[in-house]
């Protein structure tokens, strides 16, 4: 009978089915950060368990680092948070990459840079956006602090019964200002913010398959907002030429490299017969897309009017944006731009940013920031320029760390405010009380800065 790439994954870490009919599955990675862990570390100290295999587990620090260069100590949150972060490492054996450490970053950020994440696994976190990891052809996904303790105590997981599989093929090319961003974000208008629900995403065609690894990224990353439980992307040789650069401390080398491949050359979909589901879409159609709503399923094309609203969920929407049907995106300004997030922070994304606004200069009255996906990606693009390029145009120029995209550590919107932003959810009060978050592409937030209005890069050509 004819597999999905997903359920190959699944099948093959199926420790057992329990009585309840729950599969029990195997957890090859574990990653971990500051904000869902302390409750699952305290969990194994009062039952006096041990981390079950501690080299297997990998920790970091993102959601509460400060960014803009602020010092940090115990009497502050994300001081006291890093420090119980780095106590539980230290206790029970976990490598940490901790604040002021040059492999520190955004959690789904450096687990693929540093050749931790690798096709046919399966990855877990305490966070919605493990999903990014499945551009490798790994099984990620978000688990709650209950499941972090489970998952530390025997490196496996209650995963429940195995989720239907949606095929989504993106056949065709993409047109120049179209971007990894733009695709998903066009999949998940189409699809609503719930239409993948009870399914794991497999992407594929000829436009997926042209897209390098950021951009493979950033699709999976996406795939948890509209409802899947993860995403997946079939490896190839796009794939193993990433893995195999040389700044992957984490993946096999050699003989080992090369018999990962072997192992895992069957990890595809057999036929997309094999999909419970399948959706089309053709590539040259796309647009660049923008948000208007407080849902990624709420977004135009940038050129578009804003539709009249089909139920109660999208009038609260419009309320709460301070829009109206009809108005069109191009019109319409705003105050912050912000380029980071675990959906386009890597050093493509900032490439991409930067030869929009090279030579430029951001607009009047609008703040724009860069905050790097981690501090490897930061000192990257300092190598090439790109820093200064961003500063030169009037950018901020932060450190690594989950920043705005869910507003913490003082990056965020005032009340009312708007932001183009290149993270993943524009919901209510998510960048701040009361902030008005729109999700762009990082070439249309790059060129949205320089005009000073919602703008593709079309606009500046």
């Amino acid at each position: 009978m004819a597999s999905t790439l997903f359920q190959k994954v699944w099948d093959a870490h199926r420790v057992t089915t329990l009585d309840d009919g729950a599969d029990l599955l195997y957890i090859d990675r574990h990653l971990v950060h500051e904000v869902t862990s302390p409750q699952a570390f305290d969990g194994l100290r009062e039952a006096g368990r041990v981390v079950r295999r501690p080299e297997l587990t990998f920790a970091t620090v993102d959601h509460n680092v400060p960014t803009d260069g602020r010092p940090i100590d115990e009497s502050t949150l994300s001081g006291r948070q890093l420090t119980v972060l780095a106590r539980n490492c230290e206790e029970f054996g976990i490598p940490l990459f901790g604040f002021g450490d040059e492999r520190q970053g955004i959690v789904h950020v450096i687990g693929p840079q540093l050749g931790i994440t690798l096709p046919g696994l399966t990855i877990v976190c305490g966070d919605s956006h493990t999903s990014t990891h499945g551009a490798f052809g790994a099984l990620a996904f978000g688990i709650g602090t209950t499941e972090v303790e489970h998952v530390l105590a025997t490196q496996t997981l209650r995963a429940g019964k195995r989720p239907r599989s949606l095929g989504i093929e993106v056949e065709g090319k993409l047109p120049p200002d179209v971007t990894a961003k733009d695709v998903i974000l066009s999949i998940i208008r189409r699809l609503g913010a719930a239409g993948a629900t009870g399914h794991v995403a497999e992407y594929f065609g000829s436009a997926i398959r042209s897209l390098p690894m950021s951009g493979r990224l950033t699709i999976c990353n996406m795939s948890i907002e509209m409802g899947a439980r993860a995403g997946l992307i079939a490896p190839d040789d796009t794939t193993w030429a990433y893995i195999a650069a040389e700044d992957r401390p984490f993946a096999p080398r050699g003989d080992a490299l090369e018999a990962l491949r072997t192992a895992t050359a069957d990890l595809r979909t057999d036929s997309p017969e094999a999909f419970d589901r399948l959706e089309r879409f053709d590539a040259a159609a796309l647009r660049p897309q923008v948000t208007w709503g407080t849902t990624p399923a709420m977004t135009v094309d940038l050129g578009d009017p804003i539709p009249e609203p089909t139920n109660a969920a999208e009038e609260r929407a419009l309320g709460y944006m301070g829009l109206k049907p009809g108005m069109r995106m191009g019109e319409l300004a705003v105050n912050t731009v912000f380029i980071g997030s675990c959906t386009n922070s890597r050093i493509e994304d900032l490439r991409a940013a930067a030869e929009v606004v090279r030579g430029r200069h951001v607009a009047a009255g609008v703040r724009a920031m860069v905050v790097p996906g981690s501090e490897a990606v930061k000192r990257q693009a300092e190598a090439e320029g790109l820093g200064e390029v961003f500063q030169t145009a009037g950018f901020e120029w932060h450190r690594a760390g989950c920043s705005m995209c869910l507003g913490m550590n003082g990056d965020i919107l005032r009340p009312f405010e708007r932001s183009a932003s290149t993270s993943n959810r524009p919901y209510e009060g998510r960048q701040g009380p009361k902030s008005r978050t729109h999700l762009v592409s990082p070439v249309t937030a790059a060129a949205t800065a320089i005009v000073g209005r919602f703008a593709s890069s079309q606009e500046l050509a």
